[in-house]
């Protein structure tokens, strides 16, 4: 199938023939044809399906065919980052190049005067993140009551990042008469039940299970102690043929300490992470995309939404406590079906955490056994100060405790 089967208009045709798009995905398959049917929509998607496409394109065709009013916003699409907003606003710069529909931005982080006069000009859309836009809310600079298009975007991030009241409190303030389309990766109770109170009707579209998205991309893990996870690192970006390479740490400051000791040994690195300035974190972004940065440390949550063509390799250079976030990581790479590389350390303590995301993802990720920075599962064995000591009777005696030996 071609999007040319999808009855899609000759500008959008046009836009994404030039974007290199040929053959949609299987959520954009399923999901186009349901939106320009004016039906809601209930989407099950991991990450790197191609469901922003999925609900961009049909929105915008849908609004051009219904003319360019201009009096007042038609479409809020609300998403838990500032990067994925971002990345859906060059998503709609690029299949709507063609028409004229005009969009904003809207996140926090950044003074909101340049969002405020966007929204004072005339809008069509607006892509925002929950905070920011109840701020507006709040000063009547936004008003919501014509909205004809919602989607929420990510509604399990919403969940997991403390949004769902600030989300409850959004949609109050919609009308009632409106097409709603909701994605969500995973559908805890919670979330299963708030797209119950959204959705009318609508038409369940489930693609990409857990275990298809991490079938396409080869992963292996390393089994290595902690304190060596920075050496072994190392040899791999200057061993390996990585051009760039997105790490995933679990805290902000082991993504800076990391990204400063990889500089240190002429890896130039940046890290992002929510304590960075909103400018900080797109400068961050944009090196990495043009490969002046060649890795890009990253926490879970600045990370959701990158979506970077052709990036080759991810790295977990701690596991998440979580299994499903191991998904969510990984599927950086793999983007819309392509293949890629996704790389795991392991050290003593993370073992538990290795062995639930192989029974979420239902394989067994290849150990990595030859190099020299291997975990030895098996207790160490003690080598004697003595022993140290022995090799003449003039030598002098610097070992004051036992030395473990590893057989590298």
């Amino acid at each position: 199938m071609s999007f040319n089967n999808l009855q899609l208009i000759e500008p959008i045709l046009t836009a994404l023939s030039k974007e290199g798009y040929n053959t949609p995905t299987p959520i954009q398959q399923q999901s186009i044809p349901v939106i320009l049917q004016r039906k809601d929509l209930l989407g099950c998607a991991q990450t790197g399906t191609g469901k922003t496409a999925a609900f961009t394109i049909p929105i915008l065709q849908l609004m051009h065919e219904s003319g360019i009013k201009r009096a007042g916003i038609q479409t809020l699409i609300l998403t838990p980052t500032r990067e994925l907003a971002i990345q859906i606003g060059e998503s709609i710069s690029a299949y709507g190049r063609f028409l004229n529909l005009k969009h904003h931005v809207i996140f926090g982080g950044v003074p909101q005067y340049s969002q405020v006069q966007a929204i004072r000009n005339g809008l069509d859309i607006i892509v925002a993140t929950p905070g920011r836009l109840l701020d507006l809310m709040q000063q009547r600079v936004i008003t919501l009551d014509r909205i004809q298009y919602f989607v929420l975007d990510e509604a399990d991030r919403m969940l997991d990042m403390g949004f769902v009241h600030d989300v409850k409190r959004i949609i109050s303030k919609l009308p009632s008469k409106r097409q709603t389309l909701f994605f969500s990766a995973t559908m805890p109770a919670e979330i299963k039940q708030l797209a119950d109170m959204l959705l009318n009707n609508p038409v369940k579209v489930e693609v990409s299970p857990v275990s298809s998205t991490v079938d396409i991309i080869q992963q292996s893990v390393y089994m290595v102690e902690k304190q060596l996870k920075q050496s072994l690192l190392i040899q791999l970006l200057k061993e390996e043929g990585i051009k760039t390479l997105l790490v995933f740490t679990k805290t902000k400051h082991g993504a800076d300490k990391l990204a400063k000791t990889l500089n240190a040994a002429s890896i130039r690195s940046e890290a992002i992470h929510g304590n960075k300035s909103q400018n900080a974190r797109q400068a961050a972004l944009n090196n990495f995309k043009s490969r002046k940065t060649r890795v890009l440390v990253a926490t879970d949550i600045a990370a959701r939404g990158i979506d970077i063509d052709e990036l080759t390799h991810v790295l977990n250079y701690e596991l998440p406590n979580v299994p499903e976030t191991y998904v969510h990581r990984i599927g950086r790479t793999g983007r819309a079906g392509a293949g890629g590389t996704a790389i795991s350390f392991c050290d003593r303590e993370e073992r538990s955490l290795l062995n639930d995301i192989q029974r979420l993802i239902k394989k067994t990720i290849p150990v990595i056994k030859d190099h020299e920075f291997s975990l030895h599962l098996n207790p160490p064995s003690v080598v004697k100060v003595s022993q140290l000591n022995s090799a003449g009777p003039n030598r002098p005696k610097r070992f004051t405790r036992p030395v473990l030996q590893r057989n590298y």
